[in-house]
């Protein structure tokens, strides 16, 4: 697999910046809910990400997506979750059975408070269209996402909870998103029991990323766990598979980072791309990228990758 022969029409050489941290008003959360904003150092009526980490990270992963997405003109907001190891909460804290909603309540407080964070982040208030906003997410941050597109956590019983959806946003990505709860581990049973989503009632439009050889511990099937997103979701979707993927779909994380079990800097280059360029096209911004990402796909037609929609 390779993307270096990909023209997405992104324009990778602008120069960006990085502000951090900035703290946000979150009542009630047991320590502060601080983010990091990205951005272009120039432009104007510019997209923006908030991005959802995966288990255990924080505001300081993920820089191989997020610088790409900035030189890309998207301005990423990353909150850092309660679950991420510098807070120290594990399986066994009386917390821990909550994160997945304060995770959800983090995403929320960013979304209802961007314009004091994007002053804060030097005045990026005026060079944003607030009416492009998406919710992008790796892993349970994609289980996160997910929420804000309007899926669901069924409960014990297989009724669907309440609705997390955010009006801002008219688009989203989940990249290596968990599946329906219906085969957990015992262990994710136990320790996971929100890990159940209900994909029927995500009606957002959004780009589905899957690992072929993504196969998780905390699940009894293998890697089309991972593409129920797309399938179980209303259209619009799009899916994006690569076959040799594994979960961190070659170190998306960051460089030689411990999790990274498929490290492969142009497979990390497909998915950051493929995200810029399908929410320029979902955010109406331009869809020439997407166009040719697709064309690409059907173009190379040696099963390494490729895209499908509905």
């Amino acid at each position: 697999m390779s993307s270096s022969h990909l023209d997405l029409s992104l324009d990778l050489g602008q120069r960006i910046v990085a502000v951090k941290p900035i703290t946000v008003p979150a009542p009630g959360r047991s320590v502060d809910l601080q983010v990091k904003v990205t951005a272009p150092l120039s432009g104007r009526n510019l997209p923006v990400i908030v991005f959802s980490h995966g288990n255990a990270w924080s505001l300081d992963g993920y820089e191989p997506l997020v610088d790409r997405w900035a030189a890309a003109g998207f301005v990423v907001v990353q909150p850092t979750h309660l679950d991420s190891r510098r807070n120290g909460i594990g399986w066994d804290d009386p917390r821990f059975a909550t994160i997945w909603r304060v995770r959800i309540a983090d995403l929320h407080a960013v979304l209802d408070g961007l314009g004091d964070i994007l002053l804060q982040a030097g005045g990026l208030e005026t060079r944003v269209d607030r009416e492009r906003i998406a919710v992008v997410g790796h892993s349970w941050g994609a289980q996160t996402a997910g929420a804000i597109l309007g899926a669901r956590v069924l409960d014990a019983d297989g009724v669907p909870g309440e609705d997390f959806s955010h009006p801002a946003v008219p688009a989203g990505a989940l990249i290596a998103a968990t599946g329906t709860g219906d085969t957990l581990t015992p262990f994710a049973a136990e320790h996971l029991p929100f890990m159940r989503p209900e994909y029927s009632t995500m009606t957002t439009p959004a780009l589905v990323v899957a690992g072929g050889r993504d196969r998780s511990q905390l699940s009894t099937r293998g890697p089309e766990w991972f593409t129920d997103a797309y399938h179980l979701g209303p259209s619009p979707k799009s899916l994006l598979s690569i076959a040799e993927g594994e979960h961190t779909l070659g170190g998306l994380a960051g460089e030689a980072v411990a999790e990274t079990t498929d490290e492969d800097p142009a497979r990390v280059t497909l998915v950051a791309d493929a995200v810029s360029a399908y929410l320029h096209d979902a955010l109406k911004i331009d869809g020439a990228a997407w166009s040719a990402l697709n064309d690409a796909a059907a173009a190379a037609g040696d099963g390494t990758w490729s895209i499908v929609g509905k």
